[in-house]
């Protein structure tokens, strides 16, 4: 099994167990490291690189980071990622959340400093890790605009436009919200399987409640994939698998 978006990092000291307890149950984590308050991703980096090979790193500027406006930190991350091209398969997560952006002046905000992210992958020819959250279609038609290849992670948007997405080539995250997250599970039993990459989102989109998420718990997403498609477990994991390493570029 391949988890296509987790946050080991937000572990911290407890992370290098995590990440053990993982790699005998998985192929490999796809770690989007992503500036986040104090989440800076140069120290999620040397937190996270002894164990490269099994997590495979990404790198990006979350959302609701973006929306306090802070350029100079824009600036900081941007030559981080540029110093790291050569070692991480995406950039991001990157997008736009308006849920939490409190007004027009952040959700501003967000947009320049999403496309400004957006030119910075088209330039380093590297997909990106779209985080959208209540403004998938500007997300999206941001994505068109510049032509790169996107990943659209814990996808909660409508169903028509998960389809869109789908045509346009962009793989689709579902994680392990799709046990309790309708909106998740409508757009899981719409997409054709080769469109969809399965994801946990850890430590976040537990599927025990009161409980700690884990890339383990991968193996729940598929296993809720299967029964909607009326598959068995492994034609699914192979499937899931094979999207993610043809769109991260794995070798696995």
């Amino acid at each position: 099994m391949i988890d296509g978006h987790a946050h080991f990092e937000l572990y911290r000291k407890d992370a290098p167990r995590v990440i053990e307890e993982c790699r005998g149950k998985l192929k490999a984590v796809v770690d989007s490291m992503t500036e986040y308050r104090k989440a800076h991703v140069w120290k999620s980096w040397e937190l996270l690189k002894p164990h490269f090979g099994f997590v495979v790193p990404t790198l990006g500027y979350h959302p609701n980071e973006a929306r306090r406006g802070n350029w100079a930190k824009v600036g900081r991350v941007e030559n981080f990622i540029r110093g790291h091209a050569e070692e991480i398969t995406a950039v991001g997560e990157i997008g736009l959340d308006y849920h939490y952006a409190e007004n027009e002046g952040q959700r501003e905000n967000q947009r320049a400093i999403f496309k400004h992210f957006l030119g910075l992958a088209a330039e380093l020819d590297l997909p990106v890790v779209i985080h959208a959250r209540e403004a998938e279609r500007e997300a999206f038609e941001l994505v068109q605009r510049w032509g790169v290849k996107a990943y659209f992670h814990s996808f909660t948007g409508s169903v028509e436009l998960a389809r869109e997405i789908a045509e346009n080539d962009h793989p689709i995250g579902i994680n392990t919200g799709i046990v309790f997250i309708p909106e998740m599970r409508a757009v899981a039993e719409a997409l054709d399987l080769e469109s969809v990459i399965a994801e946990t989102d850890s430590p976040y989109m537990s599927p025990v409640k009161g409980e700690r998420n884990t890339p383990c718990n991968v193996g729940v997403v598929i296993e809720e994939l299967a029964k909607l498609k009326g598959l068995d477990f492994e034609e699914v994991e192979w499937i899931t698998e094979r999207n993610a390493v043809k769109f991260f570029g794995l070798r696995v």
